[in-house]
């Protein structure tokens, strides 16, 4: 990987790939979650954060393992291959380990928790990098050859 073809994907593309994961995630676990619970599983005065086990292995426990798989096997979830974007080690632009998955996927919700502003520092860091990405230790590169941009 030469460092001069690739730049780091900005605060747009990375929002549009995560608008897809969204998405796509949710064209999964809805029908699930409605095969089990029915409508009323989207009543929270009823079922409040969590249904029941089968809710919270389809809603927290697969979209984690798939997400952290996605980007063990293919350094990319589905949004981020769609805009051509992949997750790499920040040292070696290799496929991050197993460990730093684990850490930036639960990292996820340090970034979102005060008021979202670990996930908005990736429109005003020079890497890039939202501070999931910081205490990952990870980047999200993409080909500068791509004939379209969103930054």
């Amino acid at each position: 990987m030469k460092e001069q073809d690739y730049e780091y994907a900005g605060f747009w593309v990375r929002t549009i790939a995560a608008i897809i994961d969204g998405i796509l995630t949710a064209l999964i676990t809805y029908p699930l979650l409605i095969s089990i619970y029915g409508w009323t599983h989207f009543d929270r005065k009823q079922t409040w954060i969590i249904a029941g086990p089968a809710d919270f292995l389809i809603s927290w426990v697969l979209p984690a393992v798939a997400v952290i798989l996605f980007w063990l096997r293919k350094q990319a979830t589905p949004g981020k291959i769609a805009v051509s974007a992949r997750v790499v080690d920040a040292r070696t632009g290799q496929t991050m380990s197993v460990g730093q998955s684990i850490v930036r996927y639960f990292a996820y919700f340090i970034s979102a928790l005060p008021l979202g502003l670990g996930i908005i520092w990736i429109a005003f860091d020079s890497k890039k990098q939202g501070w999931h990405d910081k205490l990952a230790g990870t980047v999200v590169i993409r080909s500068r050859t791509l004939p379209v941009t969103l930054e």
